[in-house]
């Protein structure tokens, strides 16, 4: 009962909390950070493990001035460390027979024709790392001249390859030659394999068992001819002693093969120091996991080594390998497969390279006789190009950078380089970080490796994850076990009490066994009505409210249930209560100093500023508007509307104006109504000031009026009341009068341009049309000219009359 009790209590704090959590968390992340361990898996956050440091929090962020009032030797904020542990110096050759190479870290490195080859440098580093922090670091590889290489030749020996097994025996010696010219360390092994000899895979008549077909040996699943051996001379001779054997199916049992030349690397001979090469010839397709079902082998493939005297002995105990074990074995011995199949495989067998690491393929001719310069092509390929993978789990992320060979560019993400030649330098900046620190402590250090696909070397990262405090941990200063400060029952860890199962409290004060459910949340309630605990801005402790923290030292909640601030009351242009001049915040509410009042201390009480200076008897606001804050509001009249500091200006109403023009005309040009008389007895109140330009000036509250006089000229001036409320005026020295225009010059000269206007156009008619018509006489009497017949003599002409004459007709009788 009571362990139920104490955890509706949790609950319910926890929910009064939450919403001044949120607030908390959008400002700060550090801020609801309870424990130090949690505060540093936070980026940017450090903790203070002070003891007298009062309820600010503890986990702060120290590149926030205003937050680090914890001295420094109390502060807890591990930085990201890099310790190079073995650093080999790169293997190569060059004219002086040594090395010499910048390894990123400020050092380092030179070599001198030294037995081990290295590729990869450096080859250990120590890391530790904060959670979501990232640190870079370098790592070079070069392809090593003369690297050894291990060539292991395995061959689908069912019957339709017998022409290739021959072709093969008679380019063994090319074959080796060809690739001794590449690497004078080379060796090469053959192996061979045919299917399970489980039906429905190879027929099990015992007949066919003996001779599955004409000249065939009984079918097996993998063997090993010959182990990997510099002799490559008996390479030819095992090919051709090689029988061939037959099966049922079009697949072959080739995975299991592919899975013993890998995982059994006494047997086949691999080398710790070479680049491992497995071709892998057939023209047919794979059975994998899952096809032995078929044969009644339900046992999954073990991924283990098998031979016996060079044979396959779990043939038809195991079922086929997958495609992700293959991979996988594949990676572990850094084993470059190269896929040498006929045109009709090629398609599928392009697929599967791409889920087998560091896989290749090419087209083998019907009779292998291209296997030469095909192996030649995808060693060069695969030896040219570096590619950088690791085993990290999913708690570290890793990235890589690059530019390659390019020396000028710029780095790019990638963790591939291409047209690497013997003694070039290619640097990768690798980016570890902790995405998450794992729940298992066991997890925190960890050891990872970063490796060039199809390179039995490797850069080791021993990483540990600075998950936890030191100040969490015995033997540190600031930890003790059932501490006094803790109520003994509790460990005082980094500043802080961690009770134990049946106490709580900030120093471990309250008992979840004795404490009265009902009495206890009564307390931290100001009244029945309320549903949250101190009033949702705090933790109810043993019936007492522990109001929260805020970020800002000056921001405090406080009252008995946590129900007052000092940073909620009203603001003005931003300020509390308009700043502590004007008044401060008690409680929600303002508390203003004199002469200052309202809801935000922004309003000045006193009518002293609403009158204007110099006058001893000045009225309020000019007798036009209302004193409101010291300030005066003015009021709108029939006339129009009154402005100014004082309200003692009125720029709309239409007497201001017209009550001075006339005595600005007649002081300042001597025109208007007013004669000299009048002028001198009605124009006492100013004497206007000649200016060149009229301007209104903002800074005097100065009001432009303009008009127009009996002559039709413009004149300007600016009136506006001085300190003392007389009105002074400004005019304009000179009046704006229009230019005379002679009218009847313009009207006759519009005529003649007219007239001018129509001659011009008369005469340049007749000027075109006299051109135009003897244009056309010359050109009648050229064609007159010209003509080659004439009128009188037209073979084409005929005369009005015919004459006929009778054939009859003799003459006269």
């Amino acid at each position: 009962m009571a362990g139920a009790r104490f955890l509706l209590l949790a609950l319910l704090s926890i929910n009064g909390a939450f919403s001044q959590v949120a607030e908390k968390l959008v400002q700060n992340p550090c801020i609801s950070k309870t424990s130090c361990h949690e505060c540093i898996q936070t980026p940017s956050c450090a903790w203070c493990y002070k003891q007298d440091f009062g309820e600010r929090t503890r986990c702060f962020q120290p590149s926030n001035p205003g937050s680090m009032t914890c001295p420094e030797k109390y502060v807890i904020n591990p930085d990201n460390q890099k310790r190079i542990v073995m650093n080999k110096p790169l293997s190569t050759v060059n004219a002086g027979g040594s090395f010499k190479a910048n390894l990123g870290d400020g050092s380092s490195a030179s070599s001198s024709g030294e037995s081990n080859i290295i590729q990869v440098s450096p080859q250990r580093v120590n890391l530790k790392l904060r959670a979501r922090q990232s640190l870079r670091f370098s790592l070079f590889y070069t392809q090593a001249e003369d690297y050894p290489v291990d060539l292991y030749y395995l061959m689908d020996l069912s019957k339709s390859m017998e022409d290739d097994k021959g072709k093969l025996s008679l380019l063994g010696n090319l074959l080796a030659d060809s690739m001794k010219n590449i690497t004078s360390n080379f060796r090469l092994g053959f192996g061979s394999f045919v299917d399970k000899v489980v039906m429905p895979y190879v027929s099990t008549v015992p007949k066919k068992l003996k001779a599955p077909c004409q000249d065939c040996e009984p079918p097996y699943g993998f063997k090993n001819h010959m182990t990997l051996d510099t002799d490559t001379s008996r390479f030819s001779t095992m090919v051709k002693a090689a029988a061939v054997s037959g099966n049922l199916d079009a697949p072959e049992g080739g995975f299991d093969a592919i899975m013993q030349a890998v995982v059994c690397r006494d047997q086949i001979g691999w080398r710790e120091k070479a680049r491992r090469l497995l071709v892998f010839s057939t023209d047919a397709g794979f059975h994998y996991a899952g096809d032995g079902k078929l044969g009644g082998i339900v046992k999954p493939n073990d991924g283990l080594c098998h031979l016996e005297k060079g044979l396959y002995t779990h043939s038809s105990l195991q079922d086929y390998p997958s495609i992700s074990q293959i991979n996988l074995k594949v990676k572990q011995n850094a084993i470059n497969v190269i896929f040498a199949v006929t045109e009709e495989q090629i398609s599928v067998y392009n697929k599967l390279k791409e889920h087998i690491e560091g896989a290749s393929s090419g087209q083998l001719s019907n009779d292998s006789s291209n296997i030469v310069d095909l192996v030649k092509d995808q060693y060069q390929q695969i030896s040219s190009l570096v590619e950088l993978k690791d085993n990290a789990t999913n708690a570290i992320k890793i990235n890589y950078y690059s530019r390659c060979l390019n020396g000028s560019g710029s780095d790019k993400k990638t963790n591939k380089c291409g047209n690497i030649k013997v003694g070039d330098v290619v640097e990768f900046k690798i980016e570890i970080e902790v995405t998450a620190c794992p729940k298992d402590p066991k997890d925190w250090k960890q050891t990872l490796q970063i490796y060039p696909v199809g390179i039995n070397e490797s850069l080791v990262v021993d990483l540990e994850m600075l998950c936890s405090c030191p100040c969490e941990q015995p033997g540190h200063i600031a930890f003790q076990k059932s501490a006094d400060v803790c109520n003994m029952y509790g460990d005082y860890k980094c500043g802080i009490c961690e009770c134990d199962s049946s106490h709580f409290g900030r120093y471990c004060e309250c008992s979840a066994s004795e404490v009265d459910f009902f009495n206890n949340t009564l307390g931290c309630r100001a009244d029945n009505t309320s549903s949250l605990d101190c009033s949702g801005r705090g933790s109810c402790v043993c019936g007492r409210c522990e109001c929260n923290s805020r970020n800002n030292e000056d921001e405090k909640v406080y009252g008995n249930f946590c129900e007052c601030d000092n940073f909620s009351c009203d603001r003005h242009e931003g300020k509390i209560c308009s700043g502590p001049t004007h008044g401060s915040c008690d409680c929600g509410s303002c508390v203003c100093k004199e002469p200052w009042g309202g809801a935000a201390c922004d309003c000045r009480m006193s009518n002293e500023t609403c009158k204007a200076p110099g006058l001893a008897d000045g009225e309020i606001c000019s007798g036009h508007g209302d004193c409101k804050c010291g300030v005066c509001k003015c009021e709108n009249t029939e006339e129009g509307r009154y402005s100014g500091k004082y309200c003692e200006k009125c720029p709309t109403c239409s007497d201001r104006c017209e009550e001075f023009k006339h005595c600005v005309q007649c002081q300042m040009y001597k025109t208007g109504p007013f004669d000299e008389n009048v002028c001198a007895k009605n124009c006492t109140k100013f004497t206007p000031i000649g200016v060149e330009q009229v301007e209104a000036k903002e800074e005097n509250d100065e009001n432009l009026c303009a008009f127009y006089d009996d002559d039709d000229c413009r004149f300007a001036y600016v009136y506006y009341f001085d300190e003392f409320n007389k009105v002074v005026v400004k005019a304009q020295q000179d009046r704006e009068c229009p230019a005379k225009v002679f009218l009847v010059g313009i009207v006759l000269g519009v005529i003649a341009a007219i007239v001018f206007i129509g001659l011009a156009i008369l005469l340049l008619w007749k000027l075109l049309t006299t051109i135009h018509d003897r244009r056309e006489f010359a050109k009648f009497e050229k064609e007159r000219m010209m003509a080659k017949w004439d009128t009188g003599e037209n073979p084409i002409y005929k005369q009005a009359t015919s004459t006929f004459k009778n054939p009859t007709y003799a003459g006269k009788s």
